[in-house]
């Protein structure tokens, strides 16, 4: 019998012989049976072996092969990765699954070594070292089922609308936004290269392209020396750019079904298992969700007795947590779209409304933590480079990204949100570390 069947399929199968395969979580060596909880990406299920201790010199080769069995097992190492084939048994008094498996034979495929360097209670930065060992905590599955799932309600969301996904370069000859937190790139004769910081451009190309409504689910990098639990140099950015909008509140209101959308989807699949082992509730958001201007917002915060030490008037986190706090209690809500900013604190290509002079734009608090900006854009070449030019950026390094406004762009805006950012405070984690498959950040850049 060659194929192999996963543990989650095993309650639906009925008693008989079975073949799994995965990785040894613990063994119980006891005098007269054997247990061993063996996990694979879908589960774990429990081995039994009734021991076989010693022979006398004339056993029968079917006694030698239980005494081998019992052997091999009593040496098995937490980590080991094998194959079991055996008997199939329901069995209610189980408390795993309620199934168990009956060894009939076993064959290791890469034995680990019997220490391993880190324990579920490890501190982050020991686990980040062992990353592939700390991956293997059920917990730490379900946290990329959910990203999964997360992401493909997205895909989904936007490709049931006719929205077209693309992929941008990572290498630019020039930055997308500026010059600082930039990684630079040696490349072909001597040229300097720059690391993408976001796809802002390239999907702004996509509206002069004609291709109206465009996504991209990329690696985004950031030479932010920056340490804490929210910050990466190297992340995944959610990206969404649309045409022939009104104001910045079409890109929100877009958004919001999004979310809505993504997290009934997460729900609906991982609900449950969120609940038991991460202790939460996921919580669809009702729509549309609660708008409070920037200003109004410093008026909050300043309420609640805090001064917000930033000096260009933009929030800081303390500061957005305190408006995310107001909002809970007045709304009911976990997010909250902060709107109009200042033009002082917003990137040169944002639109500015002619009237107050404040920019059409909007950050998204979930939690009381920043995961989005979103904007309009402004499409008047004249006005891009005259806010270019204030903002002290030079023409000529723009020069690619300003020929896109020079033979017509429709009217346009959207958003970049951190997928690590939603999954960690969707799942209730202290840091984008613990939600992230490989982290990177100033200081590391290894496994």
């Amino acid at each position: 019998m060659s194929e192999r069947t996963l543990v989650s399929q095993l309650q639906s199968r009925e008693d008989g012989p079975v073949r799994v395969s995965g990785w040894v979580e613990t063994v119980r060596d006891q005098k007269k049976v054997q247990f061993v909880i063996l996990r694979d990406e879908t589960g774990a299920v429990q081995l039994v072996n009734p021991a076989t201790r010693e022979i006398d010199e004339n056993a029968d080769a079917a006694a030698s092969a239980a005494l081998a069995l019992t052997e091999t097992i009593s040496e098995l190492s937490t980590g080991t990765f094998l194959t079991v084939t055996g008997a199939l048994k329901h069995d209610e008094r189980v408390k795993l699954g309620g199934v168990e498996i009956k060894v009939a034979a076993l064959e290791i495929a890469a034995s680990a070594l019997p220490e391993t360097p880190i324990a579920p209670d490890s501190g982050l930065d020991k686990r980040m070292d062992w990353r592939f060992i700390d991956l293997r905590q059920r917990r730490n599955n379900l946290i990329f089922r959910v990203q999964t799932t997360l992401e493909h309600a997205m895909r989904t969301y936007w490709i049931e609308r006719d929205y077209i996904e693309i992929h941008t370069p990572k290498l630019m000859a020039s930055p997308s936004e500026s010059r600082a937190e930039l990684f630079e790139v040696p490349y072909f004769e001597e040229k300097t290269a720059y690391l993408a910081q976001s796809p802002q451009h390239f999907k702004q190309m996509a509206q002069a392209a004609g291709f109206g409504k465009v996504f991209e689910i990329a690696d985004a990098f950031r030479a932010d020396p920056s340490f804490t639990s929210r910050h990466a140099t190297e992340f995944t950015s959610v990206d969404a750019e649309i045409s022939w909008i009104d104001s910045h509140e079409d890109v929100a209101t877009m958004q919001e079904e999004l979310l809505h959308y993504a997290l009934a989807a997460v729900r609906d699949k991982h609900g449950d298992e969120i609940a038991e082992l991460f202790g939460i509730d996921v919580v669809v958001p009702t729509l549309p969700f609660p708008r409070i201007p920037l200003a109004e917002a410093r008026d909050i915060v300043a309420q609640t007795g805090y001064v917000n030490p930033r000096t260009d008037g933009d929030l800081d986190p303390e500061s957005e947590r305190r408006v995310s706090a107001h909002v809970r209690e007045t709304f009911g809500h976990q997010f909250v779209f902060v709107t109009d900013y200042d033009a002082g604190i917003r990137p040169f290509y944002h639109m500015r409304d002619p009237e107050t002079g404040l920019t059409k734009s909007y950050d998204l608090l979930f939690q009381g933590v920043e995961i989005t900006t979103g904007a309009q854009r402004e499409h008047r070449v004249e006005v891009l480079e005259a806010q270019a030019l204030e903002k002290g950026l030079e023409l000529e390094g723009l020069a690619h990204y300003l020929d896109f406004f020079r033979y017509g762009v429709p009217p346009h805006g959207g958003f970049g949100m951190g997928l690590a950012r939603v999954l960690m405070l969707l799942l209730g984690q202290e840091s984008i570390r613990e939600v992230t498959f490989l982290f990177r950040g100033p200081t590391r850049l290894a496994p």
